[in-house]
């Protein structure tokens, strides 16, 4: 594998976005490029992320379109659009990885499977106190997090552990259940065979779930990444979910219908 394409994707939340960049720019395998996906952030934000992005060690590019309500999937199709990885890794912009994300990624990697990593939810104080300058969580030991679970700070600690696992990271080779763009992985030609994620989903929930049932449909295979490559998730509050029960409904057919793969409205349109 040469180039990986890390897809960050923000909306008005640039305190979050400079710890998710940091992060980026400490890994210790720096063979990618970063693209930010904006999903209609203000003007402020935009100016700030123009500011953190000037310190990015990596190749870094900017996609962003205006504020039409949440449409993560569309955005990422423009941002995918624009990269030039073979591989892609998606993540959101209020994501702390840890120096080791990207390596641990590129080793996981294999022809016919995307991964799935899960995270380390952050408690809603803990989320502010991060946010200030001087706490970098990415630079911070693994006994550090423990501490953090034992005071209630964080939800769990055993995504840290580093397992081999082996095979067994394929033992749910069809699971499509909790992979989420908050740390997912997926070759950059299966990504464009589906066509990317369906833009009929618009509003909060389940694009990224009916991008892998598609991929599962299309005989890619679902591989682990937990016990190797997690990410920690700033708490904030929820989205507007008035879209939930059409999405997750259009989302059942889709999961029924094992021979619909290509999204109807996708990744395409922009290449």
């Amino acid at each position: 594998m040469k180039l990986i394409s890390v897809i960050v994707t923000t909306y008005n939340w640039a305190e979050a976005l400079r710890l998710c960049l940091l992060s980026l720019y400490s890994q210790t395998n720096t063979h990618f490029e970063i693209i930010i996906a904006d999903d209609g952030s203000n003007a402020e934000h935009l100016a700030l992320t123009q500011q953190y992005g000037g310190a990015s060690p990596v190749p870094i590019h900017y996609v962003y379109h205006e504020d039409q309500g949440f449409r993560a999937g569309t955005i990422r199709n423009k941002a995918v659009a624009k990269s030039q990885g073979e591989y892609l890794l998606f993540l959101d912009g209020d994501c702390i990885t840890r120096p080791d994300f990207i390596a641990t990624h590129r080793r996981l990697a294999e022809a016919g499977y995307f991964v799935a990593g899960n995270r380390v939810l952050l408690s809603q104080d803990f989320t502010r106190e991060v946010m200030t300058p001087t706490l970098l969580l990415h630079k911070k030991p693994a006994c550090y997090f423990l501490k953090l679970r034992l005071q209630g700070k964080i939800n769990r600690t055993l995504p840290f552990l580093q397992l081999p696992l082996g095979f067994l990271r394929k033992i749910q080779p069809q699971k499509w259940q909790k992979a989420m763009t908050c740390n997912l992985a997926i070759w950059r030609e299966d990504f464009l065979q589906v066509n990317g994620f369906d833009e009929l989903f618009e509003g909060w929930g389940y694009e990224d779930s009916d991008l892998v049932i598609r991929l599962i449909h299309k005989g890619v295979r679902r591989k682990e990444g937990r016990f190797a490559a997690p990410v920690l998730h700033c708490w904030h509050s929820h989205n507007d979910r008035s879209q939930h029960d059409t999405n997750y409904a259009r989302l059942m057919e889709r999961k029924a219908e094992t021979d619909f793969i290509v999204a109807k409205q996708g990744v395409s349109q922009y290449l």
